[in-house]
């Protein structure tokens, strides 16, 4: 580790990249068994679960590997059935879901905050592991994981976002009410781990005071958890440029460029 206790950058970029490349392999082994993964990704606010996300996608086909990002849920949502608008995001037969939050909003912020009645919490619990069940049971490959950070290293993240006018927009009321609800918090993913901790899909947590350490660990233990093989892809070969027609390229005049402001800021 370096001296601020990080891991260090360099030995973190080599690692990251090479994570992501098995991830690309991991892609292709899902599309080519027909496979369906889903990974769902919860933790406290600013516990690095964004920005795991990102690097787990980055390299992916966003054809096959999507991030499901849901919204607050309309009138009409909220009156169906709870699970009803995350089954709709579920992966089909060669495709990936990242959950970023899932349907485990009800048993964190929709609790703490009071957005669920003790019924719809109570049911919730009890659902929970009956839905996942039938999930796994279907085939698709389900896995939870849950960033866990220090309240201290989540005030110093929610300061840093304050300070910076680029990332300020990260920061909602929903954030700053859970620093004053910390307990809160803490108690409900305590009883949600209790219900929902299940041997047909467990929560796996990642330590992530250390967002590079954070990353590393959950990509190798997703890697880890799936039986992906290489997949031998047919050799490409760029064909030869055929000879000209006789076309030519209209003139710049007769076309609207931008302005090139890379030159003016080159100086």
């Amino acid at each position: 580790m370096s001296k601020d206790g990080r891991m260090p950058r360099k030995i973190y970029e080599r690692e990251l990249y090479r994570l992501q490349g098995e991830l690309v392999k991991l892609q292709e082994w899902v599309r080519a068994e027909g496979a369906r993964l889903v990974v769902v990704f919860e933790g406290r606010d600013a516990a690095g679960k964004g920005g795991a996300i990102r690097r787990v996608s980055q390299y992916l086909n966003p054809r096959f590997a999507r991030i499901a990002a849901l919204p607050a849920p309309t009138h009409r949502e909220a009156s169906q059935w709870y699970f009803q608008r995350y089954v709709q995001h579920l992966p089909a037969a060669g495709e990936i879901v990242l959950f970023d939050r899932s349907w485990y909003n009800r048993a964190g912020v929709e609790r703490v905050m009071g957005f669920c009645t003790d019924d719809e919490y109570r049911r919730f619990l009890h659902q929970c592991p009956v839905f996942e069940r039938l999930l796994v049971e279907d085939g698709i490959l389900l896995r939870k994981y849950w960033f866990s950070v220090s309240d201290e290293e989540q005030a110093r993240r929610f300061q840093k976002r304050a300070d910076d006018p680029m990332r300020r927009w990260k920061l909602s009321p929903m954030d700053l009410e859970s620093i004053t609800r910390w307990e809160d918090y803490s108690r409900a993913k305590d009883d949600m781990f209790v219900h929902t901790d299940i041997p047909e899909a467990p929560w796996y947590v990642v330590d992530s005071d250390d967002k590079r350490t954070a990353r590393i660990n959950m990509m190798a233990h997703l890697l880890s958890t799936v039986p992906y093989q290489d997949v031998t892809e047919p050799a490409l070969e760029l064909p030869e440029r055929p000879p000209s027609t006789g076309y030519e390229r209209p003139s710049r005049d007769t076309q609207h460029y931008v302005p090139d402001h890379a030159a003016a800021v080159s100086g």
